[in-house]
């Protein structure tokens, strides 16, 4: 086991992967509670062009050499092994902002030709996505889930640390115009942007966009996170039925972590995360591979395994598949905060943030 950024990462052997024991005669990517991953999510790189408070530092995240980031050939594999070892249907872009890497449209391109059948989307703060949709769409992008904390300038300024709301704004508009539907507006739950929600939401629903508003979790950066000050979904159901009427939807999808209300009778919807106050971990179908090729299990499992060092050692398909498994079987069953205050038996604020994850 080796340490970086003090990230345990286990580093198996040519060949080898870490103890299966018990894990059933399935090429699935299956947990020990039973739970399937069929959603993928891959950053692409740790950089961004804004400096959100509850996401990054101000002077942004340590550096990743560029030597060690996946190259587009080696997620384009990984992807491959996702869709047709383990049958992952959805793969999901992330960073960082995956729009400041270089290679972006040569990635979506890879990713397209890997797994030909599953849904690709990219999150993404949409700044140059005006300038790049295009090339985007005909690489094989599918759609987008663009983060947007408030549609007022200042505020905005204020949230990111970077005055670009025209920017990000232009973006949408340019993701619209492509057909890139539904375009999923993400919207994280701060008493800084609580006062700007219903705006947010009459935005959306002007423009055709669907709004989820994610409570937030620990994983900021500057390690200001605090259950006594985090604004939960009841906080924000009451703040906006002051302006619109919701009404509750069922959930179709289990596995899918947003809730849903009606507003003002539809079509247009309001979805709300709330990954604290009402855990969604039992159903969890998510794996996730870091800018630098380690699969992370679980957002807040710190342990990582190296998946870059077998592409890069010639170990075959079979090799990586099956390290990607045995890191799967390790998933824990939650993230431990979801009954209230952290429990530092169960549950201590992750090594890395958001930013250098991937959502």
């Amino acid at each position: 086991m080796a340490v970086t950024l003090g990230i345990p990462t286990v580093h198996p052997a040519p060949g080898q992967a870490p103890s299966t024991d018990g894990r059933p005669d399935t090429d699935a990517l299956i947990d020990r509670f039973g739970r399937v991953a069929r959603d993928l999510r891959i950053s692409v790189t740790e950089k961004c062009s804004l400096r959100c408070t509850y996401c990054m530092p101000a002077e942004g995240l340590p550096a990743i050499a560029r030597e060690d980031l996946l190259t587009p050939a080696e997620i384009g594999r990984l992807a491959r092994i996702a869709a047709e070892r383990f049958g992952v249907s959805d793969v999901r872009l992330t960073g960082g902002e995956p729009l400041v890497r270089k290679e972006i449209v040569e990635i979506v391109a890879a990713v397209r030709a890997a797994a030909p059948e599953a849904s690709l989307s990219m999150t993404t703060n949409a700044i140059s996505l005006d300038t790049k949709v295009d090339a985007l769409v005909a690489a094989g992008l599918d759609r987008v889930n663009i983060s947007l904390d408030s549609v007022d300038r200042d505020h905005f300024a204020e949230l990111t640390r970077r005055d670009r709301l025209p920017a990000v704004l232009a973006g949408i508009s340019a993701a619209l115009a492509a057909g890139l539907a539904p375009v999923k507006l993400n919207a994280v739950l701060m008493p800084e942007t609580l006062r700007g929600a219903r705006d947010l939401l009459a935005f959306a629903v002007e423009h055709g966009c669907h709004l989820r508003f994610i409570e937030q979790m620990p994983l900021d950066a500057d390690k200001q996170w605090a259950r006594d000050r985090m604004v939960t979904a009841t906080t924000l159901l009451d703040e906006l039925g002051t302006r619109f009427a919701l009404t509750p939807v069922g959930r179709d999808d289990p596995s899918a972590p947003a809730e849903e209300w009606l507003v003002d009778g539809g079509p247009q919807t309001v979805g709300i995360i709330a990954s604290v106050t009402r855990s969604f971990c039992g159903a969890c179908d998510r794996t996730r591979l870091t800018a630098e090729g380690t699969v992370r299990s679980c957002l807040f499992g710190d342990q990582e395994v190296d998946l870059r060092g077998l592409l890069r050692g010639g170990s075959d398909d079979d090799a990586i598949a099956r390290t990607w498994q045995a890191a799967m079987w390790a998933k824990p069953w939650a993230h431990g905060f979801d009954d209230g205050a952290p429990d530092p038996e169960t549950f201590a604020p992750t090594a890395r943030s958001m930013g250098a994850i991937g959502g």
